[in-house]
């Protein structure tokens, strides 16, 4: 089946009002492609009260009628980074309408999607959906599983993150749960992620556990098995490990190598017990990473190759969702991640997204990941 031609273009404006900041964006995007009808839109949360008025602008200004974005800490647009000031980055494409479905929030583990979109999953079947999701609830992981059940849809997509309002945009404001844009299998679409840290030592089974606690690794208290892990001189002095050292989650059934990096919360040098941000239970498996620069740009190079290896023809646009830990907190000030993605997709690429507060890969929860999707 042929898919109809995309066109993206795309706008971006920092250090302004909201207003402003919309007016700019529009010269940039220019003449409305025709038949344009899906836009992507992130702000940063200096702007979080201004989100809902600034979608609807831009609804009606350039009259396409889909939306879907949320804010974050940082935006991200081609190979520019804007952290810390009002910024706005917004893409409007091309696309059949029959080859998309809006998705709204889904707040509740198992709640039903509209029958008006099961009704187009069973026709169309849907290969990606890009979600956001609100970090205030408990059950993003659920809700995922669950729509993924009755979808089979692979989803990427990142968590918002605000210092203030947890806003998303699908079709209207919205926040609470997970939205976002369903695509079926006719869009070209590829995606990649890459991981922020390292393994140091070996996977390690949990012999004993209580809640988010590690009690016992491999029949020997937990911190001892750490130690030894992290080497001597870390283990000298533990308050370096914060921020640097944490907890791996290995994935089940996954022989890539994929974990799910979780942050070490508190030790307990008497009792030989880690506190890590998850729950863990007897007979899971658990490993030790370090989160470093260059580690983290080896593994975006790695994954930069291996998905325009596998992109078909050149892009036509693209969406990256990175950790709030990375960007300028890890790579330094100068938009060096933005930067690189940019490079490997080429300059004429329309490239945006935002830095979020947990991403989303293969319907699983990430952290200090850099998610890239490639819509072609």
């Amino acid at each position: 089946m042929e898919t109809t031609a995309v066109t993206f273009r795309l706008g971006h404006a920092s250090d302004a009002d909201w207003e402003t900041l919309i007016a700019s964006c529009l010269d940039q995007i220019g003449t409305v492609p025709f038949g344009a009808n899906l836009g992507f839109l992130y702000v940063t949360d200096t702007l979080d009260e201004d989100f809902p008025l600034i979608a609807e602008r831009l609804r009606k200004e350039t009259g396409v009628d889909h939306w879907v974005g949320t804010i974050g800490f940082g935006v991200m647009v081609g190979g520019r980074e804007y952290f810390d000031t009002p910024a706005i980055v917004a893409m409007i494409g091309v696309l059949d309408e029959d080859d998309f479905r809006v998705m709204p929030t889904i707040d509740t583990p198992g709640d039903p999607l509209p029958e008006c979109i099961m009704d187009w999953v069973a026709r169309k079947t849907p290969f990606l959906g890009i979600v956001h999701a609100d970090p205030r609830n408990a059950y993003v992981s659920d809700i995922l599983d669950s729509i993924t059940d009755d979808t089979e849809a692979f989803l990427v997509g990142g968590l918002t993150a605000s210092r203030g309002k947890q806003v998303q945009i699908a079709e209207e404001p919205t926040e609470g749960g997970v939205s976002g844009v369903l695509f079926s299998g006719d869009v070209g679409l590829t995606t990649g992620l890459s991981q922020g840290c390292s393994p140091v030592g070996e996977i390690h089974d949990v012999t004993r556990s209580e809640d988010n606690l590690l009690l016992e690794l491999d029949g020997r208290p937990a911190l001892d098995v750490f130690k030894e892990d992290i080497g001597e001189v870390l283990a000298r002095k533990l308050e370096r490990v914060g921020g640097y050292i944490h907890v791996a989650l290995p994935v089940s059934g996954d022989d890539s190598g994929d974990y799910l990096v979780r942050n070490m919360i508190g030790i307990d040098p008497k009792n030989k017990i880690l506190a890590i941000g998850d729950r863990i239970s007897a007979g899971d498996r658990v490993m030790f990473v370090r989160r470093d620069g260059t580690s983290a740009m080896k593994d975006l190079n790695r994954m930069l190759t291996d998905i325009m290896s596998r992109s078909i023809g050149a892009p036509k646009a693209a969406l990256y969702y990175s950790c709030v830990a990375r960007g300028p907190n890890l790579f330094g000030p100068d938009s060096i991640e933005l930067t690189a993605v940019q490079e490997a997709l080429g300059a004429d690429v329309p490239l945006v997204g935002f830095f979020a507060n947990g991403e989303i890969s293969k319907n699983r929860v990430y952290g200090y990941t850099g998610v890239l999707t490639l819509i072609g």
